[in-house]
């Protein structure tokens, strides 16, 4: 029987365990969901707990398809930002704050008047905005739990929570904590200004180490709650976007992924910790490599959002997607800025909001979605292309997440963006990262690079049709200027109600 691989993807709607053989093969899947609480405007939290409780129900889920005395590693990559604040033996003080709050807004501005942001950029790759966690821990310690802030509580990002719980060690990876917006990029450790603005203390932090390096072993009531082998090595793993990154196999100049799931995230590698305002800078998930990578809060979250809120038991989305396909590049007028969710590169503008312009009578709902679809696909295009000027070409893109099920949306990526795109052959991309990082850990392959060559493949390519012309000019010359001219106006609403 052949060694198996676990990737555990960490998400915000639930988390998956998926099993993985050294030839890149998925071979057995667990899952638990996992809810998220809006208690107020502009707050996302999660049960902290139910990240433990959901992780050991899917190894044991995963149980139930394979059999995990077969199991030499495990890695986990998990969602971003989101942050637990703990006792001395690990339990949740408080619920998490997801990578979604964003009520530190007043934070964003602080720090920006007392604290050299144009440095913390520069040291830490993240501009400012409300998704790092620097700022939402500025806001739970002075504003949200002050009480809590005075004794010194742990903090951890949701790798080290788990990894912590696992294995009784206070480790995370770098590739995972980074994104909270606290480590200098280069010195690959905390920086003492990034702490000072989050009101924290090296001392409430874990142990910060390589991706792919290994964490501990897992615990007796670790290995008694998953199934798990006793003594299973834990291997450091990533921040999902960076492992789904290396789980597409984009390890190379010219080639980028690209995420259409309920963020719209791409990136590229890099060799050195470039920072511009046109990307945010990460550790990648394989030591010494960076990702240059964009991020749009609002992706299928948005299509979602118009599906279920504007037309709710009206028209079923397959049904609503023929006949948006029917329609011609343009959307016969219409064209949507999707900000739904503010936007992060290149403008980082928290207050920015949606907008629809074009409206005429004729216009029906698939209208509204095809235009939603050529709105995320115009925004990734001006992203892609930031990156270039900044980064080098970029050829080949490759697809992930669930809207890559979408032949509509792909076929609007591919005129849009005007590149090759090429489906990634699993959807499971960013589980797959992370068992690659198992796998390199126990040496089933010797490199990242051997592991890629070995468990990565492309799907099937798509490329520009002839409606690229007409989406070139269309992005040239309305979709670029919507926001430059709605920018102050928008702000102001946002300002007044």
């Amino acid at each position: 029987m052949s060694p198996l691989f676990v990737g555990v993807d960490a998400g915000t709607s639930a988390i998956k365990a998926i099993a993985w053989d050294a030839d890149g093969h998925a071979v057995g899947e667990g899952r638990a969901p996992l809810s998220l609480d809006n208690p107020a405007p502009g707050a996302w939290e999660q049960d902290a707990e139910a990240y433990v409780d959901a992780l050991y129900a899917a190894f044991r889920a995963l149980g139930a398809t394979v059999d995990l005395a077969r199991v030499r590693g495990v890695a986990i990559a998990c969602q971003r930002e989101t942050f637990v604040v703990t006792d001395e033996a690990g339990a949740p003080l408080a619920p998490a704050l997801t990578w979604m709050d964003d009520r530190c807004a007043p934070e964003v501005v602080e720090v920006e008047a007392a604290f050299d942001s144009a440095r913390l950029h520069a040291t830490t790759g993240k501009p400012p905005c409300t998704t790092p966690s620097l700022y939402k821990l500025r806001y739970f310690m002075r504003r949200l739990r002050p009480e809590l802030a005075a004794r010194a509580p742990f903090v951890l990002d949701v790798h080290g929570f788990l990894a912590w719980r696992l294995t009784g060690a206070r480790r995370t990876s770098l590739a995972a904590a980074d994104p909270m917006g606290l480590v200098d990029l280069v010195a690959r450790r905390y920086d003492p200004e990034a702490l000072d603005a989050a009101c924290v203390g090296a001392s409430q932090l874990p142990e910060l180490v390589e991706p792919g390096a290994w964490l501990g072993a897992l615990t007796d009531d670790a290995a008694r709650r998953s199934g798990l082998p006793l003594r299973t090595p834990l291997f450091a793993g990533a921040g999902d976007g960076q492992a789904a990154g290396l789980g597409a196999g984009i390890d190379a100049p010219g080639r980028a992924y690209l995420n259409l799931g309920t963020a719209l995230v791409g990136g590229v590698t890099s060799t050195t910790p470039r920072v511009s305002r046109a990307f945010r800078t990460l550790f990648a998930a394989t030591p010494g490599a960076y990702f240059l990578e964009t991020d749009l809060k609002g992706g299928m979250f948005t299509v979602t959002w118009l599906v279920e809120r504007l037309f709710p038991g009206r028209l079923e989305l397959d049904a609503l997607a023929r006949e948006a396909s029917r329609l011609p590049p343009g959307a016969e007028g219409l064209m949507v800025l999707p900000y739904w969710s503010g936007v992060m590169n290149p403008h980082w503008d928290d207050l920015a909001r949606g907008a629809v312009i074009g409206w005429r009578g004729h216009h029906t709902a698939a209208h509204l979605f095809r235009a939603t679809l050529e709105g995320l696909a115009f925004e990734q295009r001006l992203a892609f292309d930031a990156v270039a000027r900044e980064a080098g070409a970029i050829e080949q893109i490759v697809l992930l997440g669930g809207g890559a099920n979408s032949p509509l949306l792909v076929r609007v990526c591919a005129d849009v963006l005007g590149r090759t795109l090429v489906r990634a052959s699993s959807p499971e991309a960013t589980s797959l990262g992370a068992a690659m990082l198992a796998a390199v850990g126990v040496g089933a392959h010797a490199e990242h690079a051997d592991a890629t060559r070995a468990m990565c493949r492309d799907g099937e390519a798509v490329s520009p049709s002839a409606a690229a012309a007409v989406y070139s000019r269309l992005l040239d010359e309305v979709y670029a200027r919507l926001y430059p001219a709605l920018r102050e106006p928008l702000r102001r609403l946002s300002e007044l109600t």
